[in-house]
């Protein structure tokens, strides 16, 4: 089928237009009442009541009644997940995010995509308007099936912006990694009640997040994600973090949870991240591949709607007696469908992660990524799209390359009926989040919630909760008048004392310094990966051992991922860790007002060379580590309320 004939139809005439929403009214421009008095929304313009418009049937009953009624081309738009620009004069525009790609107007009313991840976002009541319109676009569509807005997370520190955004508008609470640290399922499962209301106020109805890898290796980037080394911790927060978005069961005011990176993400080679070609491999010399399945296990009994796979290649693995194909788990039939499928009895919806088909370039033009299809590097975009779907996949994330999944079906290549299994799945979820009922949300609701003064509240009592003393903290001045601060910004210390410009002058030296990386910038998105070695440059240490000996010093290092704080131990500093705060949160504990409770989430390495040493399957064997994973140093000082 010809991408100009699937794109035609008498409700999709306007698909190039941008559209201004009615705002919240909008639920009622297209609402019914039939003849026994039920509203309900008419998706396909006949003025009847189909089954799949009755909000009073099942989701299953519903499901089968639309998926029946689908064309090829809206099943498949439904297994595409791909990337757009919130606008900020809430217009649905068709400018791509990047070379080659289609922009809003095209992804929903030409390629019926209808599965959408926001990368960049404005203000919240610009949001709303921007997603309402989406939500119009769609309704024009043959049968108006809604858009689901996903994300990854926003509500910490954006330390890489191809896993995660920095709060703006959300309330900042720590990195995924701070939770670990607390260790509270309580505050996590609190923590996922905010975020939800405030992704549901804007309209983000799916969470591509938590990630329950275990940071097995220190120096894999993308620990800060994480729920930590211990799997039986990221057990138990994982299932508080589910409940906490989607409820007990997935309804209208729920966040739908996309757990990743099954079946662990963490076991790197050389802590290499396989976005880029030279982290292809996971490999599991210590033989604990069931150690990294088990969150997954846990996140799937919690009910979680989705899981994503990672890129990475198994090498060497054999389960059960069978060996395990080399190829990206994205393609990888044995452990999606064998695994996941059958001898876990997983029924929920599998969305690969972003780009396993077509290469990626940068708006600019500088950098290029290529497609993260490791072990399948040699086929075509077509075999890839054919290997992923036979696989079990039921989306393709960062694609939107439907005209490819059209064509081998039409072919004989790929039978309708797989399709269709993955479109019950996916359709599913968007009646169990009532979407079909009433896909809209309030400006005035999304300007109030987002932001809500009472959780920036709790998000930064959060953040100073998962703070980590590693040595006690007795040894600070309990008033400091003046202080001397070093990469952390005044303003956060206005009416705690003076600040001073000339280290020597101060009865207290604060330095924040982010954990050592090598800076790589040959690919796309490369730059914002934190990987390499742990260890500080000797030109650090050396300004900071200066520092420290002006005046008694605080060193609060932010731990994204382990670092060698061994330079730092024999020195009179007191030591800190971090793992997403603000410069008030830091200052509030540094200062006596805040106190930190958290405790290790992962070893800290004593050494380079240890580490190189250590097995990346492996928690927790890094020789002689300087500190271990649940360690914190006792402290007997007091809070003093100093503002």
């Amino acid at each position: 089928m010809s991408m100009a004939l699937y794109m035609q139809g008498p409700r999709v005439i306007k698909k190039l237009e941008s559209h201004m929403p009615a705002a919240s009214s909008a639920v009622a421009a297209d609402t019914l009442t039939a003849q026994d008095g039920t509203r309900f929304r008419d998706l396909n313009g006949n003025g009847t009541m189909e089954p799949y418009e009755d909000p009073r049937l099942s989701t299953t009953e519903r499901v089968a009644d639309l998926v029946a009624r689908l064309s090829l081309a809206e099943k498949a738009g439904l297994m595409f997940h791909t990337q757009v620009v919130a606008t900020a004069d809430g217009r649905v525009s068709n400018v791509p995010i990047r070379p080659g790609r289609a922009g809003a107007a095209d992804l929903v009313g030409g390629k019926l995509i209808t599965h959408l991840n926001v990368i960049e976002m404005p203000g919240p009541r610009a949001m709303a308007r921007w997603q309402n319109a989406v939500q119009e676009l769609a309704a024009q569509n043959p049968h108006g099936i809604p858009v689901t807005l996903s994300t990854d997370p926003r509500h910490g520190f954006g330390h890489n912006a191809a896993a995660s955004f920095a709060a703006a508008d959300f309330s900042a609470w720590p990195d995924q990694i701070g939770f670990a640290a607390i260790g509270d399922a309580d505050l996590v499962r609190r923590f996922g009640d905010v975020a939800r209301r405030e992704y549901v106020a804007v309209g983000i109805r799916a969470a591509l997040h938590p990630s329950v890898d275990l940071a097995t290796e220190p120096r894999w980037a993308r620990q800060y994600t994480t729920f930590g080394q211990d799997g039986e911790l990221a057990g138990r927060l994982v299932v508080a973090y589910v409940e906490g978005f989607q409820g007990a069961t997935l309804g209208p005011r729920s966040v739908a949870c996309i757990t990743k990176h099954f079946p662990g993400g963490g076991p790197q080679r050389d802590g290499e991240d396989p976005h880029f070609p030279y982290g292809r491999e996971q490999i599991y010399p210590g033989g604990r591949f069931d150690e990294h399945l088990a969150p997954f296990r846990a996140a799937m009994a919690a009910g979680t709607a989705g899981l994503m796979p990672y890129y990475g290649i198994p090498m060497g693995l054999e389960l059960h007696g069978e060996p395990i194909e080399e190829i990206g788990f994205g393609f990888n039939r044995q452990i999606i469908t064998g695994l996941l499928r059958e001898r876990l009895g997983y029924d929920g919806v599998v969305c690969s992660d972003w780009g396993l088909v077509t290469d990626a370039q940068a708006r600019d033009g500088s950098r290029r990524l290529p497609a993260r299809a490791w072990g399948a590097e040699q086929l075509t975009p077509r075999e890839r799209v054919r290997r992923i779907v036979e696989a079990g996949c039921d989306q393709m994330g960062g694609e939107e390359c439907v005209e490819i999944l059209i064509d081998l079906v039409e072919s004989g290549d790929i039978p309708e009926s797989r399709i269709d299994e993955s479109a019950r799945r996916l359709l599913g979820v968007k009646f169990d989040l009532g979407l079909f009922d009433n896909p809209f949300v309030s400006e005035d609701e999304a300007a109030t919630v987002v932001g809500a003064p009472g959780f920036v509240a709790e998000g930064l009592a959060a953040q100073a909760r998962a703070m980590v003393a590693l040595t006690p903290l007795d040894a600070l001045p309990v008033r400091p008048a003046r202080l001397h601060l070093d990469g952390l910004d005044a303003a956060a210390a206005a009416g705690a004392a003076d600040i001073v410009d000339d280290p020597r002058d101060a009865d207290l030296i604060v330095v924040r310094i982010a954990a050592p990386w090598e800076a790589r910038d040959t690919y796309m998105l490369e730059s914002g990966f934190h990987a390499g070695s742990l260890e500080f440059a000797e030109a650090d240490i050396a300004r900071i051992l200066d520092l420290a000996a002006m005046a008694p010093t605080a060193l609060v290092v932010g731990l994204d991922r382990p670092a060698v704080l061994t330079p730092f131990l024999d020195a009179e500093i007191t030591l800190l860790a971090e793992f997403g705060a603000s410069d008030r949160a830091v200052l509030d504990v540094v200062l006596g007002v805040a106190e930190p409770e958290g405790r290790l989430p992962f070893d800290l390495p004593r050494s380079m060379a240890a580490v190189e040493l250590s097995l990346p399957d492996v928690p927790g064997d890094t020789a002689d580590a300087l500190f271990r994973a649940g360690y914190a140093a006792s402290s007997t000082a007091g809070i003093t309320d100093l503002r």
